[in-house]
């Protein structure tokens, strides 16, 4: 388990970019990481000037937007060789938005926030082109979202020559100047899947939950797992209903309704960023590594 906690007051933005098991990146391949973690940081952070909730879409779309990770543009290949994305964003007023097997809209967490400002649903399954449209949501083609690397990642995966990895999602919590909150959470999905399959990533409460006065909470690993334990929302319950700090919350959470559920399958994958409503944020996992950004008094860090 690894936890960093930061005591940081006043508007807030934490990100993450998944987790997952590969014990140290170095070189080349982290400092692109790092610099695709810090310009995804810094469009959220130009957005918090606005509102925590156009942080958290403005940070989730620059990683959407990027193929280093799984979302959006260079989002993992179903078996089909298909590209589903689902988002989910949540404000800490109680209102939420979501969207799963999407395969029209080039950004689904755009999308996500049209359902919340623009429909009276919170989920919808692969709102059709035509929907995209009416919202002035920009459209991008089937062949837009695949990457070379994950077609060959998908053939490795098929013939048997590589693990299928459960992990990488991107997400965003923050926290601005009017102590509102608000999470976001976007996804590929798994490599090789169903199609049709859903993760926790879209589902209120599993991957992304936010809640004014308590914490905002964006979660990536086992989507399964995560959807069993209500993951997001545990983080939620155990600091209000039981008085947790945000950091032992999101540590409780992980280990009870998560790491107790994968006891004897593969390496964990599994983590969450999560900001509460004065001061504390905290980015908490139990893999070898996370993708993560986060401020430091001034500073901004990052884990690859």
């Amino acid at each position: 388990m690894t936890s960093h906690v930061v005591d940081q007051p006043g508007p807030t933005l934490v990100i993450h970019g998944g987790a997952g098991n590969v014990p140290s990146r170095t070189g080349e391949e982290a400092e692109k990481f790092r610099r695709s973690l810090r310009q995804a940081f810094a469009a959220g952070q130009r957005a918090l000037d606005v509102s925590a909730c156009d942080a958290v879409i403005a940070a989730v779309t620059a990683m959407e937007d990027d193929p280093l990770f799984n979302a959006g543009r260079g989002g993992v290949l179903t078996a089909n060789g298909t590209v589903e994305t689902d988002a989910a964003v949540m404000t800490g007023d109680g209102h939420a938005g979501a969207v799963c097997c999407s395969r029209h809209a080039r950004n689904p967490i755009q999308l996500a926030h049209k359902v919340l400002t623009d429909s009276p649903h919170v989920l919808l399954c692969d709102p059709p082109e035509r929907v995209c449209q009416d919202w002035g949501l920009e459209i991008a083609p089937p062949e837009y979202f695949v990457t070379q690397a994950r077609r060959e990642q998908l053939e490795q995966v098929l013939a048997r020559r590589q693990h299928a990895p459960k992990h990488g999602t991107v997400g965003a919590v923050a926290r601005d100047r009017y102590g509102h909150l608000a999470a976001a959470t976007s996804t590929g999905g798994i490599v090789a899947s169903s199609q049709g399959r859903i993760g926790d990533s879209p589902v209120i409460g599993a991957g992304t939950f936010a809640r004014d006065g308590v914490v905002a909470v964006s979660c990536t690993g086992d989507g399964e797992a995560f959807l069993q334990g209500v993951v997001a929302h545990e983080v939620d319950a155990q600091m209000r209903l039981a008085g947790q700090p945000v950091d032992r919350a999101a540590l409780g959470a992980l280990t009870d309704e998560v790491s107790s559920r994968l006891t004897g399958h593969a390496p964990a994958t599994d983590g969450l960023i999560a900001v509460d409503s004065c001061e504390q944020l905290v980015v908490c996992h139990v893999s070898a590594s996370m993708l993560a950004a986060w401020p430091d008094h001034g500073e901004v860090l990052t884990s690859v």
